[in-house]
């Protein structure tokens, strides 16, 4: 679906609004139902891959590392579901590759573990630390056999 039909579908009004108060939101201040409902459709996104979608959103104001009750990103759920061209999309708005979610597990160690090869190399390429978080992404390429990795996570 192209962007303009995907922010018309979504009602740029309150898409606007919602972004708006993403940026100006503190940990204090309780969350509007439609943000929650934004929230909601931004993390589905990652899942899904929409890459265009998230970097709508993203440009127009939504922090790139907003993060889910479990502390997974944008970037870490977009990794672990496979969706390369919505990580890439991510790290060029400067999505924080090394961020872990609340189990300490990173974007990278969650490529690995799933055999996303073309995530794991966007992550790496995008700065990603290999030995960060636990397991690292060097410890579940040894516990799950992917040798292939090795090379690229330890260079």
């Amino acid at each position: 679906m192209p962007v303009a039909e995907a922010i018309s579908n979504l009602h740029y009004k309150t898409h606007k609004r919602v972004c708006e108060y993403f940026v100006v939101m503190s940990e204090n201040t309780p969350l509007d139902p439609e943000a929650v409902e934004l929230a909601g459709r931004l993390f589905d996104m990652a899942r899904t891959g929409d890459a265009a979608g998230l970097a709508s959103y993203v440009d127009a104001g939504v922090p790139v590392n907003l993060t889910n009750e479990s502390g997974d990103t944008l970037v870490m759920l977009a990794a672990y579901h496979g969706h390369a061209d919505a990580v890439v999309a991510l790290i060029e708005r400067g999505a924080d590759v090394n961020r872990p979610n609340d189990k300490n597990q990173t974007p990278l160690a969650g490529a690995v573990f799933k055999g996303e090869d073309a995530v794991v190399k966007a992550l790496v390429s995008g700065g990603a630390d290999p030995k960060g978080g636990h397991p690292t992404a060097v410890d579940a390429a040894r516990m799950f056999g992917r040798e292939d990795y090795l090379s690229l996570l330890e260079s």
